[in-house]
């Protein structure tokens, strides 16, 4: 990564130099006793003072506001709590914006006033030194503005930060760039500790909003203007537009005149700078405000109310007399709030840990007399008590909820800001939990949004209501150099004319050079760019490998061709979207199959078609003989005739011959869909046969690419393409390999075969294939075994650049439309004709699958359980009274059965009439007097009416009397007269 330093830092062993000069101040201090005790106020009044140090900035901004809201916080505390014991003692130092005089006044102060806790510390580097003198000597150390991610509770614990750390703002400041789609943001940052620290967090804030940090700019407090200009001059000439800044507000003010100067405040530019210079916004003139029109920055949120507008209006009143020549303009900012609720904190701790507690002074400890360790100062009795004290004090102050965890306080919502005009105007938030949003509140709980159009409109620099993209062509820049391939084959792709021909520029073309031009037109900007042919003049291209890696070794800005997207190009570009699907796939010779299987009529229906065809025939022969058992002597019988009747009753239906009929209705319903079934299966496995029988038969003469490796056969792909890998991987003997160029090579391989100096298959990718058998358009060639997964075809752009993600959209616009069926036609006009014609010969046709016929199986299935359901209930209300009985289960299933197994009785009709009147001697064959008839005409009429043996005899003699005639019914009971 590259960075920019002007001055160097303050080394790791600063620590040290300040060791050395407090040594020798410790030795200037007079000896005292072992035990030294704070000042107490006389016992008349009871009140017990405590002691605090205040050490600031006084010559800053900072240092002025902090120390007013300090003196007004003890003010006010003890003007609302006149009865407390305690009251805290101010003794305030100047720091003088040094490390070594903050480091001095807190010596001085624990040394000499014996200070119980130490407050302010301004700059982290000032707080981090004092912290580790207040940790040695138990001493809380209070900063309301130290915010270095570094100084941290853990490390010093006597460390209490009531500020937010500046890690708290960075997924706010990622969240913005993630709804902006920035892809590339370059961080400036003040080389000081509390720069240096914050730049890791704000880096991974940018990376989890899915973009890079290209660059990072680190710019010294002391740089001079030349030294800030000749850095804003380098980020003009990178692509990158978009800039995070985290600079201290003295630099900033110096910064943003400079970058207005330079021209990096016009549209197409966008600036984010973090809560430390947002906050002093007011504290800045007018030239640096205007500076910064349009730029974005983020703060802490402060919940507006009476009491925090009744303070400001009184803060206000308060700075101007102490100050009279501040500006009207400057505004509390939220450091003064926090060191406002910090001498609050500090004030409730005292009072519950003070009043009942007589040794409240340092302990010395016994230590050589000429020792010049930081010791010699002792601990505080009292400091361990007072620190927990603080961090378990809980509050709402002006700032709002006072909470510490793990010393620190804790975030909660910022506000997003837009510098328009004289301020900064709020145009949204940002919450841990709802994200963004355009109020404080949002009204969707716990739902996460990082959407730009949940704030308010922004004005961007230059005055642009248009949101940059994040990137630009620098003007000085020259145009993209575009690589393509050279390569004699499968030019409809990519073609290169005139490629060294002097005096002429090569010419382009080809179906690859025509989608990326229309995707480059789809841009909503314009991109300058030329072709550059990769290699030699009269050579072709080297591999595909080797061009991508020309874009990662930046002599090329990207490679245009018929680039597949593999994963070991990836480590070196960038791919877009693929602008055409791949695969890997072998083509082969065909051969017409002129042997006939013995077996070929098992073949139009798959195996688990004839399985589920012959399970629903016996399913509905068995529901057939359920339904017919109790009323059809067809259906009756021994064991083996009624299973013999189900089967071949069953079977019969295929070819409609079935001679028993049925008599049930839903007996019926069940035949009548089952035929309709049959004759549907039956329908389409004639035609699958005739097909198989007449139609000409091609088979492919290898099958799969292990049949190749086991016969040793040659294979042939194409020169370049990564599929000689591919091959590889799969224990190809490498040997076996042959390099081809164009498709006239595959059809001569192809046709000499293997063992005559040519290939047994092409192994390529479908585009490539699809060509190839469009030009040979005759049934020589097929597809076989499986298609190896490919990403596509894609374009090579350098790793992170700007350009992929605009590349992408647009590819799917061009893809998605009619401009690449338009490409497709121009180049491949043919292709689609010559397939649809091969289509019509069929390697084989495919046999009939379960799929085709599940619907018919599933109505079929259906019907007859229908039928066998509502048969079943009939007969179980036919006899409840076997189901009401007393008797046990399984004499109950017996007697059901046999009930089943018995014969359904017939109901009893009333005669017919008219009454038929018959020949006595044709029924019975007797001529016997007819006197004797009759005399017994009435009762033999009543026997014959109730014998079914007679009745049949009747119709026997009818039907042989007439035999030509139809069947007749006879009418029962038949009434002789």
């Amino acid at each position: 990564m590259k960075n920019s330093r002007f001055y160097p830092c303050y080394p790791s062993s600063l620590l040290l130099q300040f060791f050395f000069t407090f040594c020798i101040s410790l030795l200037c201090l007079p000896r005292e006793s072992t035990l030294v005790y704070a000042r107490n106020s006389s016992e008349a009044t009871g009140i017990t003072t405590v002691d605090v140090g205040v050490i600031l900035d006084l010559d800053t901004w900072v240092g002025k506001m902090g120390q007013s809201c300090i003196l007004m916080a003890v003010s006010d505390f003890y003007t609302s709590n006149p009865t407390y014991k305690t009251r805290l003692v101010l003794h305030t130092r100047d720091s003088n914006r040094d490390i070594i005089d903050a480091a001095s006044a807190a010596i001085d102060l624990l040394q000499n006033v014996q200070v119980k806790a130490l407050v302010g510390l301004q700059q982290s580097f000032q707080a981090q030194f004092v912290a580790n003198v207040g940790t040695k000597s138990q001493v809380p150390v209070v900063s309301f503005s130290a915010t270095s991610p570094e100084l941290s509770f853990v490390k010093t614990p006597y460390f209490v930060r009531t500020a937010l750390n500046d890690s708290c703002q960075v997924k706010a400041i990622g969240d913005m760039i993630k709804a902006c789609e920035w892809r590339e943001v370059v961080i400036m940052y003040e080389n000081s500790d509390n720069g240096r620290d914050s730049v890791p967090y704000i880096v991974n804030a940018i990376q989890e909003a899915n973009a890079r940090v290209p660059y990072r700019s680190i710019i010294s407090s002391e740089a001079t203007d030349e030294q800030i200009t000749g850095e804003l001059y380098k980020l003009m000439s990178m692509q990158t537009r978009v800039f995070v800044v985290h600079v201290s507000c003295t630099l900033g003010s110096r910064l943003f005149v400079k970058i207005r100067e330079a021209g990096m405040m016009s549209k197409g530019y966008a600036w984010i700078i973090t809560d430390g210079m947002t906050e002093l916004l007011s504290s800045m003139n007018s030239s640096v405000i205007e500076s910064m029109q349009g730029v974005l920055g983020v703060k802490p949120y402060v919940p507006r109310s009476k009491k925090l507008d009744n303070f400001t209006t009184r803060w206000r009143r308060k700075f101007l007399m102490d100050h009279p020549n501040a500006s009207g303009s400057d505004q509390l900012s939220i450091f003064g709030l926090w060191a406002y609720d910090s001498i609050r904190a500090l004030a409730m701790a005292a009072e519950e840990v003070y009043p009942y507690n007589r040794s409240s002074g340092f302990k010395k400890l016994n230590i050589a007399e000429n020792s010049t360790d930081l010791t010699k100062i002792g601990v505080s009795q009292l400091g361990p008590e007072l620190r927990n004290a603080i961090l378990g004090t809980t509050f709402t102050g002006l700032s709002g909820e006072f909470r510490l965890i793990d010393g620190q306080l804790q975030s909660s919502a910022f506000q997003i800001v837009n510098v328009i005009g004289r301020e900064a105007t709020v145009i949204g938030f940002w919450t841990p939990t709802n994200g963004i949003s355009r109020t404080s509140e949002s009204k969707e709980k716990n739902k996460y949004s990082t959407d730009i159009n949940n704030l308010r409109a922004i004005i961007w620099p230059g005055e642009s209501t248009v949101k940059p993209k994040g990137w630009e062509i620098p003007t000085s820049e020259k145009k993209l150099r575009i690589g393509v391939p050279v390569k004699p084959g499968f030019t409809e792709f990519v073609k290169v004319e005139n490629f060294g021909a002097t005096n002429t520029e090569p010419k382009v073309t080809g179906f690859v050079i025509d989608v990326f031009k229309a995707v480059m037109d789809s841009l909503p900007y314009a991109v300058p760019y030329e072709f550059v042919p990769c290699g030699k003049s009269g050579e072709n291209s080297s591999g595909y490998n080797d061009m991508v890696y020309e874009v990662f070794r930046q002599h090329y800005d990207a490679v245009v061709g018929d680039t597949t997207i593999v994963e070991n190009r990836s480590l070196y570009v960038d791919f877009p979207l693929p602008y055409i699907e791949s695969g890997v796939v072998m083509v082969v010779p065909i051969k017409d199959d002129a042997k006939k299987n013995a077996w070929i009529f098992l073949h139009p229906l798959t195996s688990d078609l004839w399985l589920t065809t012959g399970v629903f025939f016996i399913l509905t022969g068995l529901v057939i003989w359920v339904l017919e058992h109790r009323i059809n002597n067809d259906f009756r019988g021994s064991p083996s005739e009624q299973i013999g009747t189900v089967f071949y009753f069953s079977f019969s239906t295929l070819v409609f011959t079935q001679k028993e009929k049925v008599m049930s209705n839903l007996s019926r319903f069940v035949m009548i869909i089952w035929l309709f079934v049959v004759l549907i299966i039956t329908s389409s496995y004639t035609a699958s046969l005739t097909s198989l029988l007449t139609v000409q038969q091609l088979q492919p003469t290898v099958t799969d690419i292990k049949d190749l490796i086991k016969n040793g056969d040659y294979v042939g792909y194409q020169s370049g393409s990564f599929v000689a890998g591919l091959m590889e991987s799969m224990n190809f003997d490498p040997k076996k390999l042959k390099p081809y160029s164009n498709a006239e090579e595959y059809g001569d391989a192809l046709n000499k075969g293997s063992r005559n100096g040519g290939v047994a298959a092409i192994v390529d990718e479908i585009p490539y294939i699809k060509l190839f058998l469009a030009k040979y358009c005759t049934s020589k060639y097929t597809i076989v075994g499986p298609t190896y997964k490919a990403a596509g075809f894609g374009f090579a752009f350098p790793r992170g650049s700007p350009l992929v993600p605009d590349i992408s959209r647009a590819i799917l616009n061009v893809t998605e439309g009619d401009k690449m069926i338009a490409i497709e036609k121009t180049w491949f006009g043919n292709q689609v004709d010559c397939l649809e014609q091969r289509g019509g010969a069929n390697l084989s046709s495919d046999s009939l699958s379960l799929d085709s016929f599940l619907g018919l199986f599933f109505i079929a299935g259906f019907t007859s359980i229908s039928a066998l359901l509502i048969f079943v209930i009939i007969f179980l209300r036919e006899n409840k009274n076997i189901l009401a009985s007393q008797l046990p289960v399984r004499q109950k299933l017996e007697s059901l059965c046999k009930e089943f197994d018995k014969k359904k009785k017939q109901k009893n009709v009333q005669p017919i009439t008219p009454a038929l009147t018959v020949d006595l001697s044709d029924v019975t064959g007797n001529s016997g007097s007819t006197s004797q008839a009759d005399q017994g005409q009435q009762s033999f009429t009543a026997t014959i009416c109730r014998s079914p043996d007679v009745i049949s005899q009747l119709d026997q003699s009818l039907s042989s009397t007439e035999p030509s005639s139809p069947e007749r019914q006879h009418p029962s009971p038949v009434e002789i007269t």
